[in-house]
């Protein structure tokens, strides 16, 4: 009786174990394997985390923004991330409706706080400045949103205006396909630039100090 149960087990558990063995092999490492591969041979970059090299150093990526708060530099769009803006760690929107009257007190609040630091500018501020979006890490703003603060950029930097909007400018990214969305601005590789404006050293990616 015993050797029949064993019998039995080893028909019933081989086969299992042989399954769950090639099974082990091709999904965890022989697919993983071939497409790190091909990832890292046609497009390395983006593979690695779209990274942005400064002086040899990785400073950020292009995918996830960054919490620029000094009125000197462009303010990317606000962030509602649990604990502290853009924690990659917690992605997620307020998830505050349109009636809730706490979306309107932070929409008011960031008003005021553009119009502080930028008391002469009359130019009506762009919504992606005043409301945070669903994943709270977005790396882009509007092109109008950076022309929006060109004007305190210029005077804070005591820079020619003429300048910093041409920066925008060269940083500007077209719709995409041609048709979806609205010409945006990456907020670390504009703010980078702007640091090395007076220095030239601007690499032909528009990525500053990254040696090319």
């Amino acid at each position: 009786m015993a050797f029949k149960t064993f019998s039995f087990l080893m028909k019933t558990l081989y086969p299992a174990v042989i399954l769950i063995t090639m099974l082990t092999l091709v999904t965890g490492l022989l697919y993983p394997s071939l497409i790190t591969g091909i990832a890292q041979s046609v497009f390395p970059e983006k593979a690695n985390g779209s990274l942005i090299m400064k002086n040899g150093q990785a400073v950020g990526s292009r995918l996830i923004g960054q919490n620029f708060t000094e009125p000197e530099y462009f303010w990317g769009r606000p962030s509602a991330t649990a604990t502290h803006p853009y924690n990659a760690e917690a992605s997620g929107g307020s998830n505050l409706g349109p009636a809730n009257p706490e979306l309107a007190n932070n929409v008011k609040k960031r008003i005021a706080k553009l119009k502080a630091a930028d008391p002469d500018n009359g130019d009506p501020i762009p919504v992606d400045l005043v409301t945070s979006s669903a994943s709270g890490l977005d790396p882009h703003i509007s092109k109008a949103a950076a022309d929006y603060q060109v004007k305190r950029i210029a005077r804070l930097r005591n820079i020619p205006e003429i300048k910093v909007q041409n920066l925008v400018e060269n940083h500007a990214k077209g719709i995409q396909m041609g048709f979806l969305g609205e010409p945006m601005v990456n907020v670390l590789e504009l703010n980078l630039a702007l640091d090395d404006m007076d220095t030239g050293n601007i690499s032909v990616a528009g990525i500053p100090g990254n040696g090319k």
